[in-house]
């Protein structure tokens, strides 16, 4: 029997999946946590150590291996995909000089608009790339914000890297930051990288928006790839650690959404939700696409070497679900009883989602949440059914201008770990969009680590070969076009006060509340 290992790099914790390649059955998963540290004082901060990670990594794989009941040697190959863009300065050995600026750190908001700013009115190209605005969370913000925030530092810096390339890099025993090797779907996401302008934005651009920045290239200039081609090989210092055999491949690393993407059996021309804690969107598009305002990023080879990544996200989904609960005294699972009767509009309600800003399409992290329509009779599942539903209409809004870069949507997938057990959520998103929602039978978490693994290790001749072997199974929701007819009108309303509130378009403010109160008195 031959395994693989894979490993999921998530906001609290890391689950290592082994799967045998023969049956495709995932032979063990085992998830360790590590803290993530905010600052009561400072909302913006969301902070992780690389130490945390790769202690949390020990025990994640040492607990699988023993959970197999197989011997870690026998495992092939090993690959990895990581949160983003969550960002970690080192000096020139690889050592961190701070802890990594997790993805849902916004403390660089100051430092994007600058680089947004300078980048219109200069025209650069790579910002088109990214939908027109550059964002907090990515990773040149942050590292000025590094740079502005730690001056005792600065003459220390080596490199800055991305967690999923820090990871394969110190696996491999690599200690010299022109040896690391970058991952495509990292730096062209989140680093304005691409080919097409020759690598990263021109060290002069980069001066401008600071000069704190000078030589900054230099000092990220090693060579860019994508899995499955091999970034390096385990070393022996962690192989034993890992309980490993030394040697084994390790191919480029990547974001966990776009691996989630590839196990959820994600194939091009497909959408895959990854809905969590937020939701990343990553549609597996032709090569021939265009840029769109309010994407977070079209980048060749970020999912499949044959393929356009396009990323798009939802700041808030679990996340927003828990708080609902929460405030409740109660938990996601007890309010959700009862709300597969739901007609759709049937709260009167409407739910502007945007608790955590708004990534996509208007990528405004200054928005908060807004539920429009209460009256005295409205209780917390009635919040929480809103919620949902203004999940799938910010959805829909998503998977329009995804349309407008000129791919046609094949297939519609929802990925992640809710979806798994929210059969309610994936009716609801399957009578909004008005098109079949597939899910994964079992969790893709960790499959696509698995799947890039066995191609690495040369199992599979290709990606395609390895999905149908390791992906899972899918169900299948139907929309209901009744329901679908409904959710039409409400979306329409829903879509005039999300550009009105969102973005300043003009709108009928008057008729909003008598034609959500017609909804809940099923006048609509």
């Amino acid at each position: 029997m031959t395994y693989v290992a894979g490993a999921d790099f998530g906001t609290l914790s890391v689950r290592v999946t082994i799967m045998e390649t023969e049956s495709g059955k995932a032979v063990a998963s085992v998830a360790a946590g590590y803290p993530l540290h905010r600052d009561p004082a400072d909302p913006l901060i969301a902070r992780q150590s690389h130490a945390d990670h790769m202690e949390a990594l020990t025990r994640a794989m040492r607990g699988a291996i023993s959970e197999a009941g197989i011997d870690g040697h026998a495992i092939a190959a090993f690959a990895a995909d990581t949160t983003g863009s969550s960002v970690i300065v080192v000096d020139d050995r690889l050592e961190p000089l701070c802890d990594y600026y997790l993805w849902a750190d916004h403390s660089a908001h100051h430092e994007a608009d600058e680089i947004t700013t300078l980048a219109r009115a200069e025209g650069l190209e790579a910002l088109d790339w990214c939908g027109g605005t550059y964002s907090h969370e990515w990773g040149y913000a942050k590292l000025l914000h590094f740079l502005r925030h730690n001056p005792d530092k600065r003459d220390r810096v080596g490199t800055a890297l991305e967690h999923c390339d820090m990871l394969a890099a110190t696996l491999s025993g690599v200690r010299d930051p022109g040896l690391v090797r970058r991952s495509v779907c990292a730096m062209g996401h989140k680093w304005m990288w691409s080919p097409k302008w020759g690598g990263y934005p021109s060290q002069a651009f980069l001066s401008r928006v600071d000069p704190l920045l000078d030589g900054i290239n230099a000092k990220l200039d090693s060579p860019v790839g994508a899995a499955p081609e091999v970034a390096g090989h385990l070393c022996p210092e962690w192989a034993e650690r890992l309980g490993l055999k030394p040697g084994i491949p390790i191919p480029f690393g990547a974001f966990d959404a776009h691996w989630d993407a590839l196990g959820s059996g994600g194939r091009s021309g497909d959408v895959v939700n990854v809905v969590g804690t937020s939701t990343c969107f990553i549609a597996i598009a032709p090569a021939d696409i265009h840029p769109v305002p309010g994407i977070c990023g079209a980048v060749p080879g970020s999912v499949t070497p044959d393929t356009t990544g396009i990323e798009a996200g939802q700041s808030a989904t679990g996340d927003l679900f828990e708080a609902i609960a929460r405030r409740a005294g109660s938990d996601v699972a007890t309010l959700m009883q009862g709300l597969d009767s739901y007609r759709p509009g049937q709260t009167g309600l409407l739910r502007l989602t945007w608790d955590n800003g708004d990534r996509t399409v208007l990528v405004r992290p200054d928005l908060g949440g807004m539920t429009l329509g209460w009256d005295l009779g409205h209780t917390a599942p009635d919040e929480l059914h809103a919620a949902i539903e203004g999940m799938a209409m910010h959805t829909r809004i998503i998977h329009e201008r995804i349309a407008e870069t000129g791919m046609s949507i094949a297939h519609v997938i929802n990925g992640g770990g809710i979806p798994q057990k929210n059969d309610v959520l994936n009716q609801v998103y399957a009578d909004v969009l008005g098109t079949p929602v597939l899910v994964p039978e079992s969790s893709p978490t960790g499959v696509g680590s698995c799947i890039m693994a066995s191609v690495a290790a040369g199992i599979f001749d290709d990606i395609a070969s390895a999905q149908e072997r390791l992906a899972p199974p899918a169900r299948r929701f139907d929309p209901d076009p009744a329901r679908h007819a409904v959710y039409d009108d409400l979306f329409e309303l829903f879509r005039s006060v999300y550009m009105g509130f969102g973005a300043g378009e003009p709108f009928d403010a008057g008729a909003v509340l008598p034609r959500l109160r017609g909804f809940r008195l099923g006048q609509a």
